[in-house]
């Protein structure tokens, strides 16, 4: 059995604008859990409390994938892309987290210690054992933290993203496709961070 969990999950499959992210976390034992849900069941403001919490107390990393390279690659390739790039993050710094945690590092290598969930139907490639579950996102503490993390870095570029182009309402929709957006987009045009291989 290995001897650390970590959860990956992804924020943004849906929207018709903007980047992809990716969180993967593995949570201390101590960690209070009771913050934790699956990111759509919680309110923005218990959201970003948790956020906090896990980037205080866990170990993790996100991953972040451009609209352009989404286009290049397709949405799912892209999601998986993003994890492995926040796996790649989380791992970097679990030396150090384990260490401030007085966790002795194993002897053998640190990614067979490892095991990961996501949620969905598809694994990332990671350097180490990895399971999929649909719903993973509701049930397992490690892939809602990853939720969580991914939905908060995502608002948050969103929020940026609405300063540069105030038109079209990221602040508010994210991207997705609201009534709004898609109006928009057929009044003025696409905006510069418009996932040009969505259709709508």
């Amino acid at each position: 059995m290995s001897e650390f969990v970590c959860g990956l999950d992804e924020a943004g499959r849906g929207p018709l604008a903007g980047p992809v992210t990716a969180g993967c976390v593995i949570l201390p034992k101590d960690f209070p859990i009771e913050i934790l849900n699956d990111s759509k069941k919680l309110s923005e403001k218990k959201r970003v409390a948790a956020e906090k919490v896990i980037m205080e107390k866990a170990c993790w990393g996100i991953g972040v994938v451009d609209h352009e390279t989404i286009d290049q690659m397709n949405i799912l390739r892209a999601s998986m892309y993003a994890m492995q790039i926040a796996y790649e993050m989380m791992r970097a710094k679990l030396p150090d987290w384990l260490s401030s945690q007085g966790i002795a590092l194993p002897q053998t290598d640190l990614d067979a210690c490892i095991s990961a969930i996501t949620d969905g139907t598809t694994c990332p490639q990671i350097p180490c054992a990895c399971r999929c579950e649909p719903k993973a996102d509701g049930k397992y503490p490690e892939v809602m933290a990853a939720s969580i993390i991914a939905k908060v870095e995502r608002d948050k570029m969103m929020v940026e993203f609405d300063k540069l182009y105030p038109d079209y309402g990221y602040a508010k929709h994210k991207g997705y496709p609201t009534a709004a957006h898609i109006a928009v987009c057929r009044e003025i045009g696409m905006s510069p961070i418009q996932r040009r291989t969505f259709t709508f």
